[in-house]
């Protein structure tokens, strides 16, 4: 993926391995949404291990965003804005995602996303590595995508997808909360059972 993809959160690899992937991840989110009031479980809580390691530094929450042509932002930052009361915004979200959402995994870009607090060690260390695996292991299903590391600026797409939909169940997140982007290598990802 070139930095422009990145920048556009829009993936050009048409390998099998990339859609049954994305099939799965709007499966389980969707499962998420409406079983689980929204709580992130393991499915979407890849474990991260840094190039060279050998054990998990730990889990991160992912966000998978629609692709720039499918984007929803402006009306996710809308759900933020209409009240002041976070139960009501997440229980709007939480109807809102749980419903057609995630029904076409062809909307969304294959750049998952996840945030960490301003300063944060972990986000630094990641960063610095520039390539880790992360590792989905949930419902008899796991998927370990080599991944190139990106740090996602304020005016990238996917950056404002990530913080808007972030900002919907944590409305005291900090504005400088850090987004980094994970950009899977399909010909290097594998899966068991074996997929795509």
């Amino acid at each position: 993926m070139s930095s422009l993809a990145v920048t556009l959160g829009q993936g050009m690899s048409d390998h099998p391995l990339r859609g049954a992937f994305l099939k799965w991840q709007c499966r389980v989110r969707q499962i998420a949404m409406r079983d689980n009031q929204g709580r992130p479980d393991d499915a979407i809580m890849p474990s991260v291990t840094l190039t060279g390691e050998t054990e998990p530094m730990g889990n991160i929450i992912t966000v998978m965003n629609k692709a720039p042509g499918y984007s929803v932002t402006a009306e996710m930052q809308h759900m933020a804005a209409k009240t002041n009361d976070p139960a009501q915004v997440r229980q709007t979200a939480i109807t809102f995602l749980s419903s057609s959402y995630y029904q076409k995994h062809k909307e969304f870009s294959d750049l998952l996303t996840a945030t960490f607090p301003p300063g944060s060690p972990g986000a630094a260390k990641i960063r610095e590595a520039e390539t880790c695996v992360l590792t989905f292991e949930a419902y008899n299903q796991r998927f370990d995508l080599p991944c190139r590391v990106w740090r996602l600026a304020d005016h990238n797409p996917m950056q404002q997808a990530t913080m808007a939909h972030n900002r919907l169940f944590n409305p005291t997140m900090p504005p400088d909360t850090e987004v980094l982007g994970f950009e899977p290598n399909w010909e290097a990802a594998t899966s068991d059972p074996k997929l795509g």
